[in-house]
């Protein structure tokens, strides 16, 4: 079994291999992990472990507040994820490669991370200024059948698109070329699609990539039923989500 420690970032959304996550930093024990990850060398790559929080707060409180006003606030970096911070966070997770992380002039960072490889959770550790966490490697298995089955996806995916457009009553661009391995194509839908957290959580940890595109062939499907019924929806970008503020 492969093991890797590396520094933990928990954010409200799951993050797939290949995709690209902006991050604004500004809690310090955030803030801390940046500028541990600018003493990495430069020919070595900047890495940190992204989990999905199942339990938790993104942000920890900064003031006291409701339901008890007297409260005072966590502190720490496990503030806001319980005494057992493992619990507080979903077992699958992905690593992170930093191609970008700019120090601003009041301390907060810009960071700019592509998804890389799937990890399992084994630990937490919050001793340090930041989290930090014993993760296993996860290799990405095929499946069966899994060229037939992206090229299945594929099509769905792109009336899905065509769906979601018209319900926004927004145009779709349609110049951008989709992927056609397997794998990619399971990771790019699975971030693409107006989903909760816990169904694209879901379709990350899922055994193989043939059981991640089954999985997604039959949400595509009905997603795009209930698109069908809804006379509009809020439009967020269907390929890339938002900054994550922490």
């Amino acid at each position: 079994m492969t093991t890797v420690r590396l520094p933990l970032f928990p954010l409200n959304s799951v993050l797939f291999p290949g995709l690209v996550l902006p991050l604004n930093v500004f809690e310090e024990r955030y803030r801390a992990m940046m500028r541990a990850l600018l003493k990495t060398p430069e020919d070595a790559p900047r890495r940190f472990a992204v989990v999905a929080i199942r339990d938790g707060h993104e942000v920890a409180p900064s003031a006291p507040g409701m339901p008890d006003p007297t409260a005072q606030p966590e502190r720490g970096p496990a503030a806001g994820f319980g005494p057992d911070p493992v619990r507080a966070f979903h077992g699958v997770g992905c690593v992170a490669d930093a191609a970008t992380v700019r120090e601003r002039a009041d301390g907060t960072f810009e960071v700019l991370a592509t998804g890389t490889a799937r990890v399992r959770l084994l630990s937490v550790d919050s001793s340090g200024p930041f989290l930090t966490a014993e993760l296993q490697e996860l290799p990405e298995e095929p499946g069966d059948e899994a060229g037939a089955l992206a090229q299945g996806v594929l099509r769905s995916f792109r009336q899905y698109q065509k769906r979601l457009a018209g319900a926004r009553e927004r145009s779709l661009s349609t110049g951008a070329e989709l992927p056609d391995e397997p794998s990619v194509v399971s990771y790019l839908v699975a971030a693409a699609m107006v989903l909760d957290t816990p169904t694209k959580q879901r379709l990350l940890q899922a055994p193989d990539t043939s059981s991640r595109l089954r999985d997604e062939l039959k949400l595509l499907r009905s997603e795009s039923a209930i698109i069908r019924s809804l006379p509009s929806l809020p439009a967020p970008d269907l390929t890339r989500g938002p900054t994550s503020f922490n």
